[in-house]
C-alpha cells in the first residue's frame, strides 16, 4: 500500500467513525487537495485490495474489517488531545475514590460508558458486569434484527469465552469477524487485562460497532486497566 493510500484509508476510517455515513471522493479530494478522479483511482485500488467497500446504496466507501485491522495495527503514538487527557483524569478520579474493589471496577466501567458511548464491561470474579446496553443497541449498525441477535449472542457467550481464552496481551482488539462469537455482528471488542483481588486475568473494556474512534477508545480502555491495577494493588 502506498503512503497516500494509507492516508486515504486512515481518513475514511476516521471520517466514517465520526459521521456514520460512507465517505465520498469529493470530500477526500478537498482534504488531500487533489482531484476527485485521483481519489477515486486510489479508492478503487483500496477496494480491490479488500480494505474498503462500497455499500449498494451509496457512492461513498466504508472500511472493511481488514481496513480497520490495518488502521489499528498502524496507529502511531501521538500526544493525547485535551479531550483524551480530560477523559483519563475522569477515569483516575472515579477509580481512586471507588472504595471496595467491586465498586471501583464498576465505577471504571460506568466511566468508560460515559466517555466512549459504547457498552462497558468488566469481569468481577466469575461474573461479567455490563453497563450501557442502550448505547450499544442505539447505534445505527444494530437497528436491524439480525445484527441485534448476533450482538446478543456475543454478549451471552462473552464471559465464558474470556475465562477460557484468557487473552494475555495488556490490550486486545477484536474487530468484526475476529470475534470468537457473533462474528457477523459488525462489532469490535476492546479489552484490557489487569490484576485484581479476584484474578490476575481480570478484564475491562468496551463493545461497540466496528465504526470506532479507535485511538481514543483504545487509549481510554488501556488507561482504565492500568488505573485499576494501580489502585487495587497500591
Amino acid at each position: 500500500m502506498t503512503e497516500r493510500q494509507q492516508q486515504i484509508l486512515r481518513a475514511i476510517v476516521e471520517q466514517y467513525a465520526e459521521v456514520a455515513s460512507p465517505v465520498g471522493s469529493s470530500l477526500l479530494a478537498k482534504v488531500f487537495n487533489v482531484s476527485s478522479a485521483t481519489i477515486r483511482a486510489e479508492m478503487a485500488e483500496l477496494e480491490r485490495s479488500g480494505y474498503i467497500n462500497q455499500p449498494h446504496t451509496s457512492a461513498g466507501r466504508i472500511p472493511t474489517d481488514k481496513g480497520y485491522r490495518f488502521y489499528v495495527n498502524n496507529l502511531v503514538e501521538a500526544e493525547n488531545t485535551i479531550g483524551e487527557r480530560r477523559g483519563e483524569r475522569a477515569l483516575a478520579a472515579r477509580v481512586s475514590g471507588g472504595g471496595l474493589p467491586e465498586r471501583t471496577i464498576r465505577n471504571a466501567v460506568d466511566t468508560l460508558v460515559e466517555l466512549t458511548h459504547n457498552l462497558g464491561l468488566a469481569t468481577i470474579g466469575n461474573q461479567l458486569y455490563m453497563s450501557g446496553l442502550s448505547n450499544l443497541f442505539g447505534q445505527p449498525e444494530f437497528m436491524q434484527t439480525g445484527q441485534a441477535q448476533q450482538i446478543a449472542r456475543l454478549l451471552d457467550n462473552l464471559e465464558p469465552w474470556l475465562r477460557e481464552a484468557a487473552p494475555n496481551e495488556p490490550l486486545s482488539v477484536y474487530i468484526g469477524a475476529e470475534n470468537p462469537i457473533g462474528r457477523s455482528a459488525g462489532a469490535s471488542l476492546i479489552i484490557s487485562r489487569f490484576r485484581s483481588p479476584y484474578s490476575d486475568n481480570s478484564y475491562i473494556g468496551v463493545l461497540g460497532p466496528t465504526r470506532q474512534q479507535y485511538r481514543d477508545v483504545m487509549s481510554l480502555v488501556a488507561r482504565a486497566g492500568k488505573s485499576l491495577e494501580e489502585v487495587l494493588y497500591d
